[in-house]
């Protein structure tokens, strides 16, 4: 009995840390959101027992966090952050494009070229949270062929954290309108892929997170002046 309600306890647990986990990743829970215990207990229909948990986990995955007089929060996004988490990425994703340009089979980059054409469609339909899902499952197709599962897992990870950050460039560019960082390194990077030009692929990511960090900065930027 015992050991069925903690299996019971777990799951629910799971449960909202799946609902909660999606939301900010939708951006529909931005950062700063407050993550309001009872509410989210009354959504799921549960106790706040597997909420408190969720929430702890949450935290520890770097997307919530504690903020004097308010409780849990969807974690805010600062300049500091921003610059520290993309100069993580560029050190392993330029890496995973080199090691996976040198593997990749036509097969595969016939499935990059399959997200990017669907990327590109949620670009023209400005679906911000679709046309990042493509992104990521394109690039995910050249870094899986590096065989290295631990670096792609890493590289995962770093989107989730920084998933909020992207919607905030993805927004902005949509917004100027005829901007086509949004689509043209990773052109190139299916390009570099397709000739297994390790040195292409490595520079055409190497720039893109560049130019990424930049744009995202001055949005961020512009966002605390007002």
């Amino acid at each position: 009995m015992v050991i069925s309600k903690r299996v019971e306890s777990t799951l629910l647990t799971d449960q909202v840390y799946s609902m909660i986990h999606e939301a900010i990743l939708n951006g529909d829970l931005p950062a700063g959101s407050r993550l309001r215990i009872r509410d989210l207990a009354a959504q799921v229909g549960t106790s706040v027992m597997p909420v408190r948990e969720a929430i702890r986990r949450l935290e520890e995955a770097g997307l919530a966090e504690r903020e004097p007089h308010k409780g849990a929060v969807v974690k805010s996004l600062t300049l500091e952050e921003l610059v520290h988490v993309y100069d993580v990425r560029r050190l392993l994703e330029v890496e995973a494009a080199r090691l996976g340009s040198q593997r990749i089979t036509s097969e595969d980059v016939d499935k990059m070229q399959d997200e990017y054409a669907q990327m590109r469609t949620a670009i023209a339909d400005g679906r911000v949270v679709a046309l990042l899902d493509h992104d990521e499952e394109m690039l995910a197709t050249l870094y899986n062929a590096s065989g290295n599962p631990v670096l792609v897992q890493m590289i995962r990870t770093l989107w989730q954290q920084c998933r909020a950050y992207k919607i905030v460039g993805a927004q902005g560019s949509l917004s100027a309108g005829g901007d086509d960082a949004l689509w043209r390194y990773q052109q190139d990077l299916i390009a570099a892929a397709r000739n297994q030009d390790a040195v292409a692929a490595a520079s055409v990511n190497d720039a893109s997170l560049l130019d990424a960090t930049g744009r995202i900065k001055a949005l961020l930027a512009a966002q605390n002046e007002g």
